[in-house]
């Protein structure tokens, strides 16, 4: 089905304003300046598989609304087209910014050309980048995490669960980004039990294939690894990571979930007794940062990234089974103390 760019209000039940992002509130005569004393709040421009991935942009919707309780704001969130291109991107969010949104994020690595052009055209708008830190400007703050430190952790959890001695990593698209994730995982698997084979697979090479938005894709890869012996898969694949978790669930073996606490997921809840952790990132936590720095007038700039030590990564214990199994508790917890006090050095590629 074809993802229609569309401009939802949070909190506001009729949320088809318009049908592209310019065609909704005010407009400023120049491009080249800030158009608004009053802020109506943060906006977000989500990455490829939009609200409702149960992962990576949820994660910064929930920022998004707990910025709006506290903080009384109107805010923004727009889908993504298929197959658009940067200027597509670029016009997105000039239009946020002229409309009097602060800060203005671009939830994913593709933004970072969009942000780094609109940021030096309305300078006194905060914008912030997610999963990037190619470039720094005085109003952008870069939020990025040690993605590779929680996924090192799924993969000290994959080794104990593991009764095949096959576990299996797929990724949504094949970009270093996504290599982090893999590194990590392969990483604590090798450090926490030998003779354990992990099966790696890439769902495509450009996110324009749909490798983060394919559920069908995702379980079509899980099935391949679970027939080859895989008992225990972790996703990195975003939307297209709820087609794994389907597949873990009907062959009975277990998935690890990514980004949010997928246990939790509503629409993830039939699958969940599958779920056997998630290697989460604080993404909310991030989104909800800038917006109060922004509300506070003291916006954050310069790279912002979440690590174990600052809670800025993570990996869930919501399922009991994961959570009173002695053994796994005991080979996370030895593992995120190394990584904390620096006698483990986790891989990024």
């Amino acid at each position: 089905m074809r993802r229609v760019s569309r401009i939802a209000v949070a909190g506001v039940a009729t949320a088809a304003l318009a049908v592209t992002v310019s065609a909704c509130g005010s407009s400023s005569t120049s491009s080249s300046s800030d158009s608004s004393d009053k802020n109506l709040g943060l906006a977000l421009a989500y990455d490829v598989g939009g609200k409702g991935d149960q992962s990576f942009n949820d994660a910064a919707t929930a920022g998004l609304e707990k910025a709006d309780k506290e903080f009384g704001y109107k805010s923004a969130a727009v889908e993504p087209q298929d197959g658009e291109s940067d200027a597509d991107k670029t016009q997105r969010l000039e239009t946020l910014a002229k409309q009097g949104y602060n800060p203005v994020i671009g939830v994913g690595f593709a933004y970072a050309p969009a942000v780094k052009e609109v940021a030096a055209k309305f300078p006194k708008t905060t914008f912030g980048i997610v999963d990037d830190n190619s470039f720094q400007a005085k109003n952008v703050a870069n939020l990025v995490f040690h993605e590779e430190q929680a996924s090192y952790l799924a993969g000290v959890a994959a080794a104990k669960a593991t009764k095949s001695n096959v576990v299996g990593f797929i990724g949504g698209v094949d970009v270093p980004l996504i290599h982090k994730f893999e590194a990590g995982f392969k990483q604590g698997v090798a450090d926490t039990k030998k003779g354990v084979t992990v099966k790696s697979q890439y769902l495509t090479e450009t996110a324009a294939e749909g490798g983060f938005s394919s559920p069908d894709k995702g379980e079509s890869a899980a099935d391949g690894q679970i027939d080859a012996g895989a008992d225990v898969i972790y996703a990195a694949a975003g939307l297209s990571g709820q087609g794994v978790i389907k597949a873990a669930s009907a062959h009975k073996v277990w998935a690890i979930g990514v980004d949010s606490d997928q246990y939790k997921q509503d629409a993830l809840a039939k699958y969940k007794a599958s779920i056997l952790t998630s290697a989460m990132k604080n993404v909310e936590g991030a989104v909800y940062g800038l917006a109060k720095s922004v509300h506070d007038d003291k916006p954050e700039t310069g790279e912002i990234r979440g690590s174990l030590a600052n809670g800025g990564v993570s990996l869930s214990d919501s399922n009991p089974t994961f959570a009173n199994d002695k053994a796994i508790q005991d080979a996370v917890k030895k593992a995120e103390e190394g990584i904390k006090n620096g006698t483990i050095t986790v891989k990024t590629s």
